[in-house]
């Protein structure tokens, strides 16, 4: 999962449990302009590092004990407790936290409506007349 600076999520990738997140490492940041990329040791690869910098971000990513140590900018890297609290609202849905659904479409499915959740607070600042009740009353005419 990919998710912006408020820690909503902004691209989902579903892999099988066998695989390694690093193999969908460059897919979750194609097509993204990030200034910096935060991620967990698990995304310390040098072919990744070189991407994102090749992009023009900022890697953000702690060195594993097997790699030469890297700088790491500590306060930026305490930003990522953005996503792991994302990570945390998903999985207060047991749907999702046991994975009741045995296709991966439907898993999918109800992954990526799970997640427009954590952007309806923004569009509702955004659109502030959609959460008027008064608009939905019968007999009233509409503006």
């Amino acid at each position: 999962m990919a998710s912006d600076g408020h820690g909503r999520p902004v691209r989902l990738i579903l892999t099988p449990g066998q695989v390694n997140d690093i193999t969908q490492a460059p897919a979750l940041i194609k097509g993204f302009k990030p200034t910096h990329v935060l991620a967990d040791k698990g995304y310390d690869s040098r072919a990744f590092v070189a991407q994102v910098e090749a992009a023009g971000a900022q890697a953000v990513i702690p060195p594993r004990s097997c790699q030469q140590a890297r700088p790491l900018d500590v306060e930026v890297y305490r930003a990522r407790n953005a996503i792991e609290r994302s990570f945390a609202k998903l999985k207060q849905l047991r749907r999702i936290a046991t994975r009741y659904d045995c296709k991966a479409s439907h898993f999918m499915a109800f992954l990526c409506l799970a997640a427009s959740m954590a952007w309806l607070p923004a569009w509702m600042s955004i659109h502030p007349r959609a959460n008027q009740h008064s608009l939905l009353q019968p007999g009233r005419e509409r503006p």
